[in-house]
């Protein structure tokens, strides 16, 4: 069934819980399917937006959808005089209601989208400058304002989060990591005796954004265990009596007679995919949606090297290999060090990781000890002790220090990996051209990672600010507007977080505030334009 302005939310929401099934209270058995030689047809149902990705992006997107709206508190005082009396115009208006381009106007922070930065100074106010100010907002469920949605991701609610290393600490505070309206200090309180940092496990935060879908009331909208194989669009013509569909790839664009004819337009997406089932079985699924965002995050595809023998098993490229290795006890009497490769904080873990286990190590990156956008010079000393002792080795036991050649580490600055040799050998070349041998018991390869949209055509590299490259966090984020984060190349699809460039939890807010304030407006029109008798109640509009 197509979603009509006309249907209520219990009506709809009835629709696609039985859809999908109760994962409240039975257990899915199975997810509706289009065999491939059929067309779709109105029997199946629409929905408004289908998030992919249940990550803290997907999580805090379908509390806005929900219509948990942002007010100005009655006491708050923004530091911002500016900005407070912006928001003092427009009091009796949740943020969601408000213009976003106005009020985000001469904000400066650690994000280059502007509605980021503005739902950052809201919930945290001057955290930049050390300032553990509270948020400015307090939070009304307005239920007239819930736009039906499904929240699809491989995992429990908290995406990559509860796949991270557990032993290490977040670079972020723990209260950057939190979600609108449910403060992590007093849910950690609840959970764990002492408080010794500001920082926490990864583990913590996995069960933190479990609790937070489950403590807000959005499990009805989360599917987990769920795996999307194809997003693409569906093409209806206008008044097409037998309303056949075609489907076209989702880099196509507007398809217009020029002879004035019938026109096709965009209209629907088309989601497919499987949900793994308890018994390990694939059960298939097709569904519809009048808008789709992504919210995938980043860590689906590990950065490679692309050299020879990089495929090779005792080459390894995460974390949580590594930590597996070593619990196994496959790195214990290994004469040979552990080749680690990367100068990001996650290769700084693996250093600490190796450190602590006797596991002597070698660490290769290609900068210079001294350059300036090293994550480590960005770490105040007190509050990172353990990233600091890294760099301090990496400046102070490189392989030109002879009396360290023997040590427990030394590093490689200024080198990079030619190849790996099937007799666990690797073949550096220095900044200079010379090249070395050396010998390892196991190299890890940690040098980012990259998101996997392999679902969509091409891979998504239409979409980027760069055409036809891979999609990245830093290089060649998604192209969106700033304030809607609608992609520019690609209408009624959304993206935030990482895919937009915001890789810190407390940025990625930013991209539900602007997503839910563009889908609330277009949901108006579409109501006014139904109860007008002009709309007729199934279409984009």
């Amino acid at each position: 069934r197509t979603y009509s302005g006309t249907e209520t939310e219990g009506q709809l929401l009835n629709s696609f819980v039985q859809y999908f099934g109760d994962s409240l209270g039975r257990k899915i058995k199975r997810m509706p399917l289009i065999e491939e030689t059929v067309l779709p047809g109105d029997s199946l149902l629409t929905l408004p937006v289908v998030i992919i990705g249940n990550g803290p992006s997907g999580i805090c997107l379908s509390y806005l959808l929900s219509g948990y709206r942002p007010y100005l508190s009655p006491e708050a005082i923004h530091p911002n005089p500016v900005l407070h009396t912006k928001l003092e115009e427009a009091r009796h208006l949740s943020i969601v209601d408000q213009d976003l381009e106005y009020l985000s106007e001469g904000l400066e922070g650690r994000s280059s989208n502007p509605v980021a930065v503005l739902f950052d100074t809201l919930l945290h106010p001057d955290a930049d400058f050390g300032y553990d100010y509270p948020p400015v907002l307090h939070w009304k469920l307005e239920q007239h304002n819930y736009i039906p949605h499904i929240v699809l991701g491989k995992g429990p609610p908290g995406g990559a989060w509860h796949s991270m290393e557990g032993s290490m600490l977040t670079i972020s505070f723990g209260d950057w990591m939190e979600l609108p309206g449910l403060s992590f200090k007093e849910w950690a309180a609840s959970k764990r005796r002492n408080v010794k940092s500001d920082r926490v496990m990864p583990e913590e935060i996995a069960c933190y954004y479990k609790h937070y879908v489950k403590v807000m009331g959005l499990q009805k909208n989360f599917r987990d265990n769920v795996y999307i194989t194809s997003v693409s669009r569906l093409y209806r013509g206008k008044d097409d009596e037998d309303r056949s569909e075609r489907n076209e790839d989702i880099s196509t664009q507007h398809l217009e007679m020029e002879d004035g004819q019938k026109s096709l337009i965009k209209r629907n997406w088309e989601v497919r995919g499987y949900q793994r089932a308890t018994d390990g079985s694939h059960v298939p699924f097709c569904l519809f949606a009048e808008n789709v965002a992504l919210a995938t995050g980043t860590f689906d595809s590990p950065g490679r090297l692309q050299v020879e023998g990089e495929d090779f098993p005792f080459v390894l490229h995460s974390m949580s290999d590594f930590g597996a290795a070593i619990s196994k006890g496959k790195l214990r009497g290994k004469a040979d060090p552990v080749l680690i490769v990367g100068a990001g904080l996650t290769a700084a873990d693996a250093v600490l990781c190796a450190y602590n286990n006797n596991i002597p190590v070698i660490h290769v990156f290609r900068r210079r000890v001294t350059d300036s956008s090293l994550i480590f010079k960005q770490l105040p000393k007190k509050l990172y002790p353990e990233y600091h002792k890294v760099y301090h080795m990496m400046c102070t036991q490189s392989h030109t220090a002879d009396s360290n050649q023997h040590s427990a580490y030394t590093s490689f600055p200024e080198h990079n990996v030619l190849s790996f040799k099937p007799e666990m050998k690797c073949v550096l070349q220095s900044a200079a051209g010379l090249k070395k041998i050396l010998k390892f018991s196991v190299a890890l390869v940690l040098i980012g990672s990259h998101p996997n949209l392999f679902f969509l055509k091409d891979q998504g590299h239409s979409i980027g600010h760069h055409s036809n490259q891979p999609i990245t966090c830093k290089g060649n984020p998604i192209e969106i507007d700033p304030y809607t984060y609608e992609c520019t190349k690609e209408a009624n699809l959304f993206a935030l977080g990482p895919l937009v460039g915001d890789n810190f939890v407390r940025f990625l807010k930013g991209g539900a505030l602007g997503i839910a304030r563009c889908l609330a407006i277009r949901q108006k029109k579409k109501h006014e334009l139904i109860e007008s008798g002009d709309g007729g109640g199934d279409g984009v509009p």
